[in-house]
């Protein structure tokens, strides 16, 4: 590659609990020049080093352990490391005929300022404890009660996620209730009607601005100063775990509980967002706290579903919780599963599709059935929290339609993609001037304000009263219009954004002024672009669809101002149309999206047809500009997100090209004392275990397996070692890995071994005996479809002698 083009690598990331030992440096191998202090070298030739160049190892000193590891750079007492661009470190000068390579902790001088994210552990670990289990189980009916169990874990999931999102949403429509009365008294009380002096709305303005500071200072402070993950929507957080990178504090209790009270706070503060989104986020908490049978938070293991313990196990479950979570959001169990395999997943099959299903179409019978008793309803019918309800006639469209639906799209995708732009550089803009935590709660409560006094200001400024008998709110105010007549402007704001969208959707024509949502349309606009991003918890759902629904009537008002004899002009059909669009041009998902507003709306399969072209239409034209906005929220965080595809710049290299090495191996019974050592000094997450070696020349042994930094950690700490054997052997199982799961030990908790100097560690029932591997002239879009399809978080390169040349990891394919 050419050496302008700077590759990250994340092969083996950082503990969450531990901090780096060392800065890294990424050796690459391949036949490019290394550039040491000076000088430039070939690296197929022999590379040295002098004293003034990084340490060495000397020989087989098997009597001195603290000789026994090559010593690592960046240690203070150490000259300066090689540099090495493109090309791997060599060995040492002295003794190189018998000493250990060094092994260089790589650094990503491209990436130095982005966080360094773990990856997940998707690739089950079939060693001989596995193995021990799995044929133990073949003797009894485990197999077949392991999937009973699964199933009933899917549908607690679609339980309890619909109990939240039921708990959300009558705490929200309450508060929203009691907020909004109260508003409208304070306007009637404050704004005589007969008596045109007294017309004074500061008071029912400061009221509005203290009723919506208040909760909104609260949730944001909650979120800032308690657990920041919960910040936004948590979409692009669950699709990049499910992708197999470690969120840190993404699923745990106590992120579900602010959450849940962010979402409520920002909602009943009046802030240009939703419910809807965060549900995607408290489903997949939901699942992954109820599929590992306890609770680290809490510090309790109910000691149930111990078989489900580890990272591809709780994947699944995550999946069908965020599904739970979308179906609850909107009522729309088939919508939701395709939500999560559209949009979060990366890896499915048929058997996890139908249980995502069924854990879907349980969340919203149970949120059915709830909320339907909560309303008083006895046929069951209120189906989601994201009501837009039923139109009262059949939508049909007209073919000579269809070129209008297309400009729609078009004009969807247009103003989706400018919102995504402006919107990252407004966050761009949030992440460098606005790095305090007071800061951002201030922020918060300055848009909160913001959005009250452009909504007084119209209130107070535009004139449009309609006959009462139409009233799209259940707080219709009259302020300055006349009896019998409520101001049209004032029920587009005195009400939850779900419940004024569904008013744009099922409103009489002649509802609204031209000018009236046109102000509307640009004032939500630009708020919902500079709410996104806050330290609050919402998602982006409603907000879009409301200003899509705003602009489509507004384009079918027009049209039918200057067409009058247009009849097809049905203004809830285009407030539909454009909310589709406008969704469709800011999170660029299509087939989920048009099921979820069928689901929704309940509108016929024939319409199915207008709504997948509009979004498809906007689709094509925002990806032509930049990305989805939840996808742009990830590359903005750098995280190294595995696209479905290699990138363009990977085509026609190889394995040699884009691995790193040399590798850090273990030997297959090794000194516990090395094993403390390198977990000590690096903060790799994998190790290739290799025998048949001379000497401690471990790089060049022959490959036998790999062993996590997780369990090695275990090992040491249970001392799992070979002069012990006896004591421990009967006792150990796979479960005794997964008992410390998911928040495995550091490697600080583990204590010196002065007194185990001399103990050994035998790898071999550990390890995974067969990792995957690759040779160093496969093409790298192969290597990719391997990686990725498996969900693999270590790859080894070895040559045709099973000897280890090189690793490669999830940064390797990710260009910069």
């Amino acid at each position: 590659m050419d050496d302008k083009r700077t590759l990250i690598r994340l092969d083996e990331e950082t503990s969450e609990d531990e901090d780096p030992a060392v800065p890294k440096s990424i050796p690459r191998a391949g036949p490019k020049p290394i550039e040491t202090f000076g000088e430039t070298r070939s690296e197929e030739m022999p590379s040295t080093s002098s004293s003034s160049g990084a340490a060495h190892i000397s020989g087989n000193h098997q009597n001195e352990p603290e000789n026994d590891l090559p010593p690592l750079l960046g240690n203070n007492d150490q000259p300066p490391p090689v540099n090495t661009i493109n090309g791997s470190a060599g060995s040492a000068r002295n003794h190189i005929n018998d000493s250990e390579p060094i092994f260089h902790l790589r650094s990503r001088t491209a990436a130095a300022s982005t966080p360094n994210y773990e990856s997940l552990d998707y690739e089950v670990c079939e060693n001989t404890l596995f193995q021990d289990e799995q044929r133990r189980r073949l003797r009894e009916p485990f197999s077949l009660r392991k999937d009973i169990i699964r199933w009933i874990i899917f549908i607690q999931i679609g339980i309890i996620t619909a109990l939240i999102a039921c708990t959300i949403d009558i705490i929200i429509e309450e508060l929203s209730e009691l907020k909004y009365n109260f508003l409208k008294e304070s306007v009637a009380d404050n704004v005589p009607l007969s008596d045109a002096t007294g017309r004074d709305l500061v008071i029912p303005f400061l009221y509005w601005i203290l009723l919506s500071i208040l909760p909104v200072a609260f949730g944001a402070a909650m979120v800032t100063y308690i657990e920041p993950i919960t910040a936004g929507s948590g979409i692009p957080q669950v699709k990049s775990y499910l992708n197999g990178v470690k969120i840190p504090r993404i699923v745990r209790i106590k992120t579900l509980a602010v959450k849940a009270i962010g979402v409520i706070t920002s909602v009943v503060g009046g802030l240009a967002g939703g419910k809807e989104g965060p549900m995607i986020h408290a489903g997949a908490v939901v699942a992954a706290g109820i599929s590992q049978g306890k609770s680290t938070t809490f510090v309790k293991d109910f000691r149930v579903f111990k078989a489900f313990r580890d990272d591809h196990e709780k994947r699944d479950f995550v999946l069908g919780g965020g599904a739970a979570g979308v179906s609850a959001a909107f009522g729309a169990p088939i919508g939701g599963m395709l939500f999560s395999l559209e949009e979060a997943a990366s890896f499915w099959n048929q058997n996890l599709i139908w249980r995502t299903l069924v854990a879907s179409i349980i969340s919203v019978f149970t949120l059915n059935i709830v909320l339907s008793a909560y309303h008083g309803l006895n046929d069951f019918t209120f189906t989601g929290l994201f009501n837009l309800g039923k139109f009262d006639q059949p939508l049909k469209f007209d073919y000579f339609e269809l070129p209008i639906f297309m400009i729609l799209g078009v004009t969807g995708g247009l103003l989706g993609a400018a919102w995504n732009s402006l919107n990252t550089k407004i966050n761009n803009f949030r992440k460098r001037f606005i790095p305090w935590k007071f800061a951002k709660v201030i922020e918060a409560v300055v848009v909160a304000m913001l959005g009250v006094t452009l909504a007084c200001l119209m209130i107070y400024f535009i004139n449009d009263c309609r006959p009462l008998g139409n009233d799209p709110t259940i707080h219709p105010v009259q302020l300055f219009c006349e009896d019998n007549e409520y101001n049209a402007v004032a029920a587009l704001w005195f009400q939850t954004p779900e419940a004024t969208v569904r008013s744009l959707f099922h409103d009489p024509p002649g509802s609204h002024k031209i000018l009236t949502l046109a102000m509307f349309t640009l004032v939500y606009y630009v708020l919902s672009c500079a709410t996104f991003g806050l330290n609050v918890s919402l998602g982006v759902f409603i907000p879009t669809a409301l200003v899509g629904a705003a602009w489509g009537r507004l384009l079918a008002m027009v049209t039918f101002y200057l067409f009058p004899e247009a009849e097809f002009l049905h203004p809830g059909k285009y407030a539909l149309i454009g909310a589709a669009a406008n969704l469709g041009g800011v999170l660029r998902m299509t087939i989920s999206l048009s099921v979820i507003l069928m689901e929704t709306t309940g509108i016929e399969s024939s319409f199915f047809f207008p709504l997948i072209i509009a979004l498809i239409t906007a689709k094509w034209v925002g990806d032509y500009f930049n990305e989805g906005i939840y996808d742009t929220q990830i590359q903005v965080n750098h995280v190294p997100m595995l696209p479905w595809e290699p990138l363009p710049q990977y085509m026609g290299l190889t394995a040699k090209e884009i691995m790193s090495g040399p590798v850090v191996c273990i030997k297959l019974r090794d000194s516990a004392h090395y094993i403390y050592k390198v977990l000590k000094k690096c903060d790799h997450n994998g190790f290739p275990v290799v025998d048949n070696v001379i000497g401690d020349r471990r790089s060049e042994g022959r490959v036998c397996g790999i062993i996590l930094r997780s369990q090695l950690i275990v090992i040491l700490l249970k001392s799992l070692y070979v002069e012990n054997k006896r004591f421990w052997l009967p006792e150990t199982s796979i479960q005794t890995f997964r008992d410390v799961y998911p928040r495995y030990p550091s490697i600080k908790s583990v204590r010196k071994l002065d007194d185990k100097i001399n103990y050994t560690v035998d790898l071999a029932m550990f390890m995974n005996p067969s990792p995957v591997r690759v040779n160093p002239h496969d093409s790298v879009p192969r290597i990719f479809q391997i990686f990725r399809a498996l969900g693999l978080r270590h790859l080894l390169v070895i040559n045709n002698e099973n000897r280890i040349a090189g690793i490669i990891t999830r940064r390797d394919f990710i260009y910069k």
